[in-house]
């Protein structure tokens, strides 16, 4: 009775090890709060791997969020969107890494809802450390969405579990068309 006790006690605790290394919680330290993230590290692995790497080797220390698109910066846009997008300290870029394949969100089944983080992109297969959060749900950045003339979409890897407050008041700061005039400082990133 007892090695079975022992057993599942074991077990159980497996069970939590692994259910909380598949989401591994970030904080992101900016000049206008803190924005905790949940990163999933099981349904985008490519993803998450290269953000956390970014962030582990402090990479985004003294980086920045430059970006707003919001409803009234979009003026030659069909399909609108609202994010705030951040990324590395641009002055370290000479130890920045390759570009990524891209994770579609059919592959992971993570969606652009409220929240998500995910990385920014130009062209499929060409993500490096650039990331943004959205604003609402996005489904048009989803695999098959129109807002990107390829309509591969963009990898989603994880969501915000505290501080959309900052998010949405970075996304309100003031904006020259659609970079802000006073860049918001990413004090660090951290695995927490």
């Amino acid at each position: 009775m007892r090695s079975l006790l022992v057993a599942i006690l074991f077990l159980s605790l497996v069970a939590v090890g692994c259910t909380r290394d598949s989401h591994v919680p970030v904080t992101i330290y900016t000049s206008e709060g803190t924005i905790d993230v949940d990163i999933d590290t099981v349904a985008a692995p490519r993803t998450s791997a290269n953000f956390l790497r970014y962030a582990r080797e402090s990479f985004y220390d003294g980086g920045s969020f430059f970006r707003v698109v919001r409803m009234d910066n979009q003026p030659t846009d069909s399909i609108f969107i609202e994010v705030i997008q951040g990324g590395a300290n641009l002055d370290q870029e000479r130890g920045f890494y390759d570009p990524i394949d891209l994770e579609r969100t059919t592959e992971t089944g993570l969606m652009h809802f409220d929240g998500t983080i995910s990385m920014a992109r130009g062209g499929p297969n060409s993500a490096t450390h650039s990331f943004f959060f959205t604003i609402g749900d996005q489904h048009s950045l989803d695999f098959g969405g129109k807002r990107i003339a390829d309509g591969q979409g963009f990898a989603a890897f994880g969501r915000v579990s505290e501080g959309m407050d900052v998010v949405r008041a970075i996304q309100s700061g003031d904006v020259d068309a659609q970079i802000l005039v006073e860049p918001v400082t990413i004090d660090s990133v951290r695995v927490r």
